[in-house]
């Protein structure tokens, strides 16, 4: 078993998230001895659970929501995979425009070290939009995609 203060440290989340938390209704079964929250493997897992679905972009609301069908038996597993399904094609729409972001800061950085290889930028501007090198027209084709 651990503390609040081992779980803080264990997952660099403050203290007053896990009260807050756990006054939420997100770790039902959480023990406590002589009023101290006392955390097991599974609430380790249930938190695991929260921050990826936080990081997805779901509302405590909704996260607690999933804990409550959790805690209802099978009859929810549909429910639960539709909530996953729907997350995961939102990370993966997230993941789409990181991509097009990073392709236009790895254009840009080419751009630039050419700039200053050449001492301006007449040269590049030039191959623009279609004559640049084969490395790097995919990455400007991508980052300027509407």
């Amino acid at each position: 078993m651990y503390t609040i203060g081992q779980i803080s440290e264990m997952f660099h989340i403050p203290i007053s998230t896990l009260r807050y938390y756990d006054k939420e209704g997100l770790f039902p079964h959480l023990q406590r001895n002589s009023g101290i929250r006392k955390f097991t493997e599974q609430e380790i897992e249930t938190l695991r659970v929260i921050e990826c679905l936080k990081k997805s972009g779901l509302e405590i609301k909704s996260i607690k929501q999933f804990i409550a069908w959790c805690a209802q038996g099978s009859e929810t597993y549909g429910q639960r995979l539709s909530l996953f399904l729907k997350q995961k094609e939102a990370v993966e729409k997230e993941i789409q425009r990181l991509e097009k972001t990073l392709d236009m800061i790895r254009f840009k950085c080419w751009y630039y070290e050419q700039a200053i290889q050449d001492g301006n930028e007449e040269r590049i501007r030039e191959m623009l939009p279609d004559q640049l090198p084969k490395d790097i027209q995919p990455l400007y084709d991508h980052a300027h995609k509407k």
